[in-house]
């Protein structure tokens, strides 16, 4: 394969790394503002924990090797622990390390597997099965930016400033 075609083999990756790269970092941003001791702390009784909603934001980033380099999830062959982290160096650190997984997988992706299927089930029970891309695109990616907005409304309601993430924030004004 000559460069060219290599380069161009990797076009979807290109993009979605550039669009991983600038939601990380401003996850990043929203997740070192979070205080330890805030880590129990939930608005509603429904709701989750700001660690246990911090945690998830960060663990997103990791499901890209499992997206890219599998056909599918099963939940019943799962043993799905979530990770709780005890400080917010702790869960900085852990977002960094899935967003450097990510990254690296996503380097090594050609376009033809974003094209594949794949599947989220539990046993029998299919969740649903559509293409990779339509998995990073929604499932991943707009997952994350999701439940970051959940997020700001937390540190907001902590009276923690929110970060600027698409534009600037009632605490962070101009950009």
């Amino acid at each position: 394969m000559s460069i060219s075609s290599a380069a161009t083999s990797r076009n979807i990756s290109t993009a979605l790394i550039g669009e991983m790269e600038h939601e990380a970092k401003t996850t990043r941003e929203c997740l070192s503002r979070i205080p330890a001791d805030k880590f129990g702390w939930k608005p509603h009784e429904k709701s989750m924990e700001f660690g246990r909603l911090a945690s998830h934001v960060a663990e997103m980033f990791g499901w890209t090797p499992a997206t890219l380099q599998q056909p599918e999830l099963d939940f019943s062959k799962w043993d799905y622990k979530p990770f709780e982290p005890q400080s917010t160096d702790e869960l900085v650190e852990y977002l960094d390390k899935n967003v450097a997984e990510a990254i690296d997988v996503l380097k090594n992706t050609g376009d033809e597997t974003y094209m594949e299927n794949w599947t989220m089930r539990n046993g029998e029970q299919i969740y649903f099965t559509m293409p990779k891309i339509a998995v990073m695109r929604s499932f991943v990616m707009n997952h994350i930016v999701h439940h970051r907005g959940q997020l700001s409304v937390y540190l907001r309601l902590n009276d923690i400033a929110v970060p600027s993430i698409y534009g600037p924030s009632a605490d962070e004004g101009q950009m």
